[in-house]
Formats: structure tokens, C-alpha cells, sequence
């Protein structure tokens, strides 16, 4: 049965989602304001699957996804992201979604896809109307050293792969962020 309102019960402490009618329209909201660098939630009962367009990549192999089995997948893209799925821990048991600038209450939580994905399956067209929006949303794969150091926050095993393939198109080490 598809979540409702009304048949909803949280997933995490100070977060809500507000469903929307239609698809992609739903949104994982704060219930309370968060400071900039606040630990929101550990990143818990994951589970290693195929890509899908509900899983996160959490590392750099093709194979290397996890379902998050929970509200946070209620977290939209942001080209100007409020929040980061931090997962730089070799430890899976350390990783955790935290805060990259404030976010006040009944704000909704939007973090940059290409921070953890490579090469998206399912590409869109962004409608987060931020000044620094890329546009078509598909992955680090598309996407310059410089755009990604804007966004406050990528993943480590991210920048690698840039890194390996700024160096196979230019035989040069590019500039590290």
C-alpha cells in the first residue's frame, strides 16, 4: 500500500514527509530547525541492491548501491543542496545524513544527486530553480571538477572517479577540490 498522510507514521526524529499528489512530488520535511553541520540521522537498516532510481551509490563500483528503507528516500535532488548523505566511512555503521547549512522548520530537505551517483539510470530535468541548477541531472559522470566543488559537499569515492577521468581525457592530474 502507497503511503498516505493520513497512514503515515516517521521513519526519523524531526522529519516528516509531506506528500503531494502525483509522482516525484512528495518531500522528506524538518519538523525542527537544524544548524549548519548538524548529525540529522545514522544512515540505519540499509541494504545492499541493483541501481535503482530509489537506491544510493556508496562507492565506486557499478555494484555498490543500498536502499535506504526508509523516509529518506523522500529526499529530493537540490542543486543548491541543505543536506548530505555523507558516506566517506569505509565503515558503513558511520555513515549518516548530516546538515550543510541551516535549515529551519517546514523546510524540505534536498540533497545533490551527483554527490553519491556516477551515472544515473533514470536522468531528469531539474526544477529546483537554483541560479547554480546543471540542468539535466545524470550524474558526476557529466558534470566538471568546478561544478561539483560548488555544491558544498561530494563524496570521496566520487571526486576519484572524476579525478580517473579527467586524467584518461587529459593525461593530467587535474586540480583536487
Amino acid at each position: 500500500m502507497k503511503p498516505t498522510q493520513e497512514n503515515y507514521v516517521p521513519t526519523h526524529q524531526g522529519l516528516v514527509v509531506k506528500f503531494a499528489p502525483g509522482d516525484f512530488r512528495s518531500a522528506l520535511v524538518a519538523t525542527r530547525a537544524y544548524q549548519p553541520g548538524e548529525l540529522v540521522a545514522k544512515l540505519e537498516g540499509l541494504t545492499k541492491g541493483p541501481k535503482r532510481y530509489t537506491s544510493v551509490q556508496c562507492g565506486p563500483g557499478p555494484e555498490d548501491h543500498v536502499e535506504l528503507n526508509s523516509d529518506l528516500v523522500y529526499i529530493n535532488h537540490s542543486c543548491d543542496p541543505n543536506i548530505a548523505f555523507d558516506l566517506s566511512s569505509p565503515d558503513p555503521r558511520n555513515w549518516h545524513l548530516r546538515t550543510l547549512r541551516g535549515i529551519k522548520s517546514g523546510e524540505p530537505l534536498g540533497f545533490f544527486y551527483p554527490s553519491t551517483e556516477w551515472d544515473m539510470d533514470q536522468p531528469f530535468k531539474c526544477e529546483c530553480g537554483s541560479k547554480s541548477c546543471v540542468g539535466t541531472v545524470k550524474g558526476a559522470k557529466h558534470l566538471s571538477l568546478r561544478q561539483l566543488a560548488s555544491r558544498l559537499w561530494v563524496n570521496p569515492y566520487i571526486l576519484e572517479l572524476v579525478s580517473e577521468r579527467d586524467i584518461e581525457k587529459t593525461g593530467k592530474i587535474q586540480a583536487r577540490l
